[in-house]
């Protein structure tokens, strides 16, 4: 299912080697690693990305070939938005480049981008309809930030398809993609990882409450788009603090996602 990105080596007289590029290569392995053991990746598919703090026409991704579980700090590449992996052994899986690249270049807000077929929001997006519904206070979270990508277009092998899908994004920070998984951006890995694991938590608690058979109870508009403002009043900090929890429990079992 996954393709190898064909892409050169290129060398740059620039230190790519700072405290804050070191600190960005640790948090986004440690999200792989906690992404991996809550059961949100897929194969050796899937992909998350960040600009390389100090260089924005670079990103760290993960390498092609390597499970979630696998990836460490010093494992992740830094490439550039032509394909090119200016640091680090191995090539990104080509649909992380087209896809990812595309949305950091055109989409200059979304310094993170994870993107994955997680089992539930990704079933939610195999349904007609709204995949969520406003009906639990996880959700609401994720009010007035989501959007569906109803055009799906098979695998995104070139830059026309990655275009196309950071143009849906728009204003949103959720994308939906029908009959495909979810992408989610953020100012920072921290504000990704956090959305992504609500909306994983938002998307399982509506499928539970879907097989019973018994219509979804939404809370009423006003009273979301209320809630939902209370949440971002204190996302930032909350995205920081839990993304510090996730690399105090992996120093405990997986210490070696920090290498």
């Amino acid at each position: 299912m996954a393709h190898a990105l064909t892409a050169s080596s290129t060398l740059r007289n620039v230190d790519l080697d700072t405290p804050e590029i070191r600190a960005a290569r640790v948090d986004l392995a440690a999200c792989f690693r906690m992404a991996a053991r809550l059961g949100l990746s897929e194969g050796i598919c899937n992909h998350f990305s960040v600009v390389v703090p100090g260089h924005d026409d670079l990103m760290l991704v993960n390498p092609y070939g390597f499970a979630f579980s696998e990836i460490t700090a010093s494992r992740l590449l830094i490439c550039d938005f032509n394909g090119n992996v200016v640091a680090g052994e191995g090539v990104p899986e080509a649909t992380a480049f087209y896809i990812h690249a595309r949305v950091h270049l055109n989409q200059p807000r979304a310094k993170a981008a994870f993107h994955t077929h997680m089992p539930n929001a990704t079933a939610l997006a195999m349904l007609e309809g709204p995949p969520l519904v406003w009906a639990g206070q996880t959700a609401l979270k994720f009010h007035g930030r989501t959007i569906v990508d109803e055009d799906y277009n098979g695998l995104a092998l070139d830059e026309r398809e990655g275009d196309r899908i950071a143009a849906s994004l728009g204003d949103a920070d959720v994308v939906f993609m029908r009959n495909h998984g979810v992408m989610v951006v953020g100012a920072s890995a921290a504000e990704a990882w956090d959305d992504l694991y609500y909306l994983e938590r938002a998307c399982e608690a509506q499928r539970l409450a879907m097989t019973t058979g018994r219509p979804l109870k939404e809370v009423p508009a006003e009273v979301a788009a209320r809630t939902a403002a209370q949440m971002r009043e204190g996302d930032r900090e909350s995205a920081r603090l839990h993304l510090e929890s996730v690399k105090r429990r992996l120093l405990q079992t997986d210490p070696d996602y920090a290498d």
